[in-house]
């Protein structure tokens, strides 16, 4: 590892030291899994800081909301996700959170979890009806990028309430180390517009590489981005303005680019290559700090990998490769050194205890 990044590593751990191992006394949360239950801390309550705005209800404009799904597989990163989102913010009680769950999933068992752990936590769990894309899903390169939830993404402009007018969408395989309202104060507008999603860019990824040679052989489809700077960003780390969203109806653009999919194999990786054909080239800036992503490997291995250069502000272990599993299985990678402090799990030596 450089030792640039190194330091890196050990300029960030003491930001992110969490308080829960003092507590005198500690509850509980657990979830069911195809192995094994999981048990949860309680995680502390976060404050807001003096300057913050009042907040009357969910529909305010001082509102930070955040959407991210759940599953057992998934669980105990989207817990780590969500205390290091509470941690690093300013106005922790100004966000609220919508989680998305399989309606074929226990909503009272993850609601009673959620709950538990996070006792303070404002939020809502929307249940999300897996046969709505099971019949327009292809497989992928990963079993696991097969999942329908990864899809529910899709749906948040008709899941979440109305008067919600923006969303962070965030994955669960995550940690931020610094205040989600930098994030959530993304602009828009660019010199070409005004877009309705935002994330970081990568135009030095192979572009082409995403999309089988049937698609780039075909002259009216391969004309898809023929008017703009197409370039690869991970959907994993999304601000979307939802009003914008269904004014466009992207739900139902993005479900056509599936339903040709099925009809001709245009694509291989999952549910990325719909935001890519309808988006790449046409979304607002991000800065890249706001996604240090592959962390978890390529999507065969899921070998460590190093962080990009730049600042960071968040760390996503997309690929393969997830920080938890690494942990428990004793063959963890330097980075997952940053991920560990959020871990919200019970041991079994604490509950015996």
């Amino acid at each position: 590892m450089p030792s640039s990044n190194l330091s890196l590593i050990l300029t960030l751990l003491p930001l992110i030291t969490i308080i829960t191992t003092t507590t005198t006394t500690t509850t509980t949360a657990t979830a069911a899994t195809s192995t094994t239950p999981l048990y949860f801390k309680e995680a502390p309550k976060f404050y807001n800081s003096p300057n913050c705005p009042s907040t009357h209800d969910t529909c305010s404009n001082n509102v930070v909301h955040v959407a991210m799904t759940l599953d057992a597989a998934y669980l105990r990163g989207s817990m780590a996700a969500i205390l290091s989102v509470l941690q690093h913010s300013s106005c922790p009680e100004n966000i609220r959170f919508h989680f998305v769950a399989s309606a074929s999933a226990h909503t009272d068992n993850i609601q009673l979890i959620i709950s538990t752990t996070f006792p303070y936590l404002q939020f809502n769990v929307y249940r999300f009806d897996d046969s709505a894309v099971l019949g327009l899903i292809s497989t992928s390169i990963r079993t696991a990028l097969d999942c329908p939830l990864n899809y529910a993404r899709n749906y948040l402009a008709d899941l979440l309430p109305t008067c919600v007018k923006k969303v962070v969408y965030l994955d669960s395989d995550l940690v931020l180390v610094d205040d989600i309202a930098k994030l959530a104060a993304t602009p828009f507008e660019d010199e070409e517009g005004v877009r309705v999603l935002a994330a970081p860019e990568y135009c030095n990824a192979n572009f082409t590489s995403y999309f089988t040679p049937t698609f780039w052989s075909n002259p009216s489809l391969s004309m898809t981005f023929s008017d703009r700077n197409a370039c690869y960003f991970n959907t994993g780390v999304m601000v979307i303005d939802l009003i914008r969203w269904r004014e466009g109806r992207y739900t139902t653009k993005i479900i056509e680019w599936m339903e040709l999919q099925k009809r001709m194999r245009i694509y291989e990786l999952g549910s990325l290559p719909p935001f890519l054909l309808e988006f790449a080239g046409k979304i607002a800036p991000v800065d890249h700090r706001w996604n240090q992503h592959g962390l978890g490997g390529d999507n065969f291995d899921g070998l460590c990998r190093d962080l990009h250069p730049g600042p960071v502000s968040l760390l996503h272990w997309s690929g393969k490769g997830k920080p938890w599993v690494r942990l428990d299985e004793n063959r963890a990678c330097p980075l997952d050194a940053l991920w560990a402090p959020y871990d919200l799990l019970q041991t079994s030596n604490v509950l015996e205890s």
